[in-house]
């Protein structure tokens, strides 16, 4: 095997905290509903049977970069390209981000496509990204011949080696029997419980290897025979938690990316507003409730909305819902946890008492948790506690933009009047993500596409372009209109896929506030390192607008507010991409605050 583990060695004993249970995934059934040879077990190739296989998955488009090792699969992709969409991305990170970014808006398996060395680490940024906001993925890479592998070959990688971290699962396929089986569990495991990306390591002998096994029907469709699992919660946890709901006066429900991974959202909605909670949402819940539903308080944590960080330091039960208390959540866990109860519901048992102990918890789906416990508690009442949300919400510092320069808060306004509620609005990482997160107001869920777990700078424009054409494909119409917020920071990282979206005619407004600067970075060295600012000012010379015009897109920079309106007009009439190049004050900060390892009463309001 040289240096090349198997599956077995290393990936069973992680299996159970990463909530891939083999038990409650069966080998599926083959040979039904496939038109073509591939279901009745005449021979195919490799190759035929890794793109087969994605368009019986309902794959509509792939991202990726050909390379030597990946040929067979793209020269099969050329056979079927009226059943399955290839965008060349201009990187295979972009590639990476752009699956990524599919799945985000479509709530369906992003597929992305690398050859081996190189163009597989390459990916690994992306696959990580995915992985940390538990985003569904197959990865598919090519690698050497069978005979080859652990010698040194020309651009040759241990790329299951290398991901065995970052990813839900992973494989290394080494006879082509297994392959059909293989794609079709990757798939099962990307999607199920809690979602996440898995790597399939094709050698190139295995893609040109021929087998007569039939396609397997993709676990969950009906004609597989697959039922879903009965959901079952302890009794007694049960019970636990709805006495400690009923028992309090102030409950505040905590809500995360599991909503939207399980599209509970109306089910969380229903559940407060049967217990007259108000509700908190992690950054990368935001979207999974209406910022204009009354319960919603806003985003909470280290960059939160005042009222709703508040709100939750003041709450005596928390019913946490899909999150994972990150440190940027709680911040001093001890002063964070202190005369409260906690009660948590996610579908991944390993994250519970991880972070914050718990007094009762639900390892399962939410909606079949919050239906139990509906079941169990009487709709309240609870005016008190409206009343001093209302007062919360009443004495949230209002921040008025800047007329005179411009301000993010003024970008991001002037943006939201332009966009309708199903407008896919992606961000970078950095100050921008974060103004955004507070006061862009999204009003349906999968609208606000970000890095949050890793927080990948670069990650936006491949996220953009990806969740531009899930979006048109899955309605099977016209791109729609798609904004990428960025920083000059962010933006540098990966603007080559400026490139790819000029080549996809995508409508993307491109955003870019620029101060010049590393901003979050720098306003950490402002607050707590003295103003050192240590190798946070860029010192470029970049003409972003300029740039985007050498890219072939439409580009267009704005220095003070009497321009913008036009400018963004120009932008959102576009038909292609367009980028406007803001230049923004770099001291600018992203305030509430609560500094890191502080207390809501540490909050740093300006």
């Amino acid at each position: 095997m040289g240096r090349y583990r198997t599956v077995t060695d290393i990936q069973d004993n992680r299996l159970e905290s990463l909530c891939w249970q083999p038990t409650t995934i069966r080998k599926p059934t083959v040979g039904k509903g496939f038109a073509d040879s591939a279901s009745t077990g005449a021979t195919q190739t490799g190759a035929q049977i890794i793109v087969r296989s994605l368009i019986k998955h309902g794959v509509d488009v792939v991202f990726g970069y050909p390379g030597g090792q990946v040929l067979d699969i793209y020269d099969e992709l050329y056979q079927h390209s009226g059943q399955i969409r290839h965008v060349t991305t201009a990187h295979e990170q972009g590639a990476a981000h752009a699956a990524d970014g599919y799945a985000r808006a479509t709530g369906k398996v992003g597929v992305v496509i690398a050859t081996s060395g190189p163009g597989a680490t390459n990916l690994v940024t992306g696959i990580a990204t995915a992985y940390l906001d538990s985003i569904p993925q197959v990865v598919i890479t090519g690698n050497v011949d069978t005979a080859l592998l652990g010698k040194d070959s020309f651009q040759e990688i241990d790329i299951f080696g290398i991901t065995i971290p970052i990813t839900k699962h992973n494989y290394i396929v080494k006879d082509v029997a297994d392959l059909p089986g293989t794609l079709a569990e990757a798939f099962a495991i990307a999607s199920s419980a809690r979602p996440g990306p898995v790597l399939i390591d094709v050698p190139r002998d295995v893609q040109t290897a021929v087998c007569a096994v039939p396609l397997p029907e993709p676990f969950g469709n009906a004609a597989s025979g697959e039922k879903p699992p009965t959901e079952a919660f302890c009794p007694a946890a049960l019970q636990r938690a709805a006495d400690l709901i009923a028992a309090c006066e102030r409950p505040y429900i905590y809500c995360g990316g599991g909503v939207l991974s399980a599209g509970a959202g109306k089910q969380v909605l229903a559940f407060a507003e049967h217990i007259d909670a108000g509700i908190g949402c992690s950054m990368m819940g935001l979207t999974a409730i209406p910022a204009s539903h009354p319960c919603n308080l806003g985003m909470t944590g280290m960059h939160g909305r005042e009222a709703s960080i508040r709100a939750q330091a003041q709450a005596d039960v928390v019913i946490a819902i899909g999150v994972r208390f990150s440190d940027r959540a709680t911040g001093n866990n001890a002063h964070y946890t202190a005369g409260k109860s906690f009660i948590h519901i996610d579908i991944d048992p390993a994250e519970i008492d991880k972070n914050v102990g718990v007094d009762a918890a639900l390892a399962g789906e939410i909606p079949a948790a919050l239906g139990h416990l509906m079941g169990r508690l009487p709709v309240v009442r609870r005016a008190a506690w409206q009343k001093r949300l209302a007062a919360l919400r009443a004495d949230e510092d209002g921040h008025t933009p800047s007329t005179s320069r411009l301000d993010a808060r003024l970008l991001i306004r002037e943006v939201r009047a332009r966009t309708d509620d199903d407008t896919f609005v992606v961000t970078d990482v950095g100050q921008h993500q974060m103004w955004v997160a507070q006061n862009y107001r999204f009003e349906k869920p999968r609208r606000f596409l970000t890095s949050g777990g890793l927080g990948t700078m670069g990650f936006g424009l491949g996220a953009a372009i990806g969740a531009c054409l899930g979006a048109s494909l899955t309605t099977r119409a016209r791109p729609k209109k798609t904004v990428l917020f960025t920083g000059d920071g962010s933006f540098g990282m990966n603007l080559n896929e400026m490139a790819t979206a000029v080549a996809q005619r995508l409508p993307i407004v491109v955003i870019v506030m620029n101060n010049g600067v590393l901003g979050m970075v720098r306003q950490w060295q402002t607050l707590f390192f003295g103003g050192r600012y240590s190798q946070t000012t860029l010192g470029r010379a970049t003409d972003f607008a300029a740039l985007a015009r050498a890219f072939g897109a439409e580009g267009r920079r704005v220095e003070d507010p009497k321009s913008l309106a036009a400018a963004l007009d120009t932008a959102f009439a576009a038909t292609g991409p367009y980028l406007i190049d803001c230049i923004i004050d770099p001291d600018d900060q992203v305030l509430p605050m609560i500094p890191p390892g502080g207390t809501a009463g540490d909050m740093l309001l300006g």
